[in-house]
């Protein structure tokens, strides 16, 4: 176990994912509803042009494009045919067993709600940077996977009753913790010196709104064996 100091330097709540739909994806959605011409439409009038062409379509049916354009065979159609129906009421970014696929659950309704002003769920996600301080500078357990060690670290400033705790107690604890790299969606590092590292991080507020509550604290964690094994 090693000790660390965490200060969160910034937290806000986001209804889109950053980065999460670029030109390229509005063009390939538009060229799977075989909308004429895609490419001669200019990059600003691009996705407004792709939420109307979706809305040429009934919910689910629009659902069912998303679905189909972001899972990307994961799923079998019979799943993405019910999920196309889910997607409707149910926030699938936080209730889908697949960790994985959350989010691209998420992205898909947050463009759908726009498209469809608000007949899909609106889908909420926490965005926010910390700063890792070691007193003895020793950051080499975030060099490989620090995904897990951040998780442990994060869980450390928020209540036990949070879902975090209560999901997943048996991982804060052990050397073995995968669905950490599932539950923070982007991690990317900001700087880093010799005693410490900044992060931001997108997360579901499902998981890690109780972050905001944290401000500045102290917490021991640790890297899963595999991960010391890697380094």
């Amino acid at each position: 176990m090693s000790s660390f100091k965490v200060d969160i330097l910034s937290f806000e709540t986001i209804n889109e994912l950053p980065n999460s739909w670029e030109k390229s994806d509005y063009l390939a959605l538009l060229n799977n509803i075989d909308y004429d011409n895609p490419e001669e439409i200019k990059d600003a009038e691009l996705k407004e042009m792709c939420l109307m062409a979706l809305t040429d379509f009934e919910p689910a049916e629009a659902a069912k494009i998303v679905l189909d354009y972001v899972v990307n065979e994961r799923l079998t159609d019979g799943q993405i045919e019910n999920l196309s129906h889910e997607i409707l009421t149910e926030k699938l970014w936080e209730e889908y067993p697949e960790l994985s696929l959350h989010p691209d659950f998420f992205r898909a309704t947050q463009l759908l709600y726009q498209a469809y002003n608000g007949k899909f769920p609106r889908a909420e996600a926490v965005q926010f940077q910390i700063q890792i301080t070691a007193a003895d500078g020793d950051l080499s357990l975030f060099e490989t996977n620090p995904e897990a060690p951040i998780l442990r670290l994060l869980a450390a400033g928020m209540s036990d009753r949070s879902l975090i705790h209560r999901l997943f107690s048996d991982q804060l604890e052990s050397s073995e913790f995968q669905e950490a790299k599932h539950i923070l969606w982007q991690l990317n590092p900001i700087s880093k010196d010799e005693k410490s590292l900044t992060y931001e991080i997108v997360s579901s507020s499902y998981w890690l709104d109780d972050i905001k509550y944290a401000d500045s604290f102290e917490a021991e964690t640790h890297a899963d064996e595999q991960a010391e094994e890697e380094d």
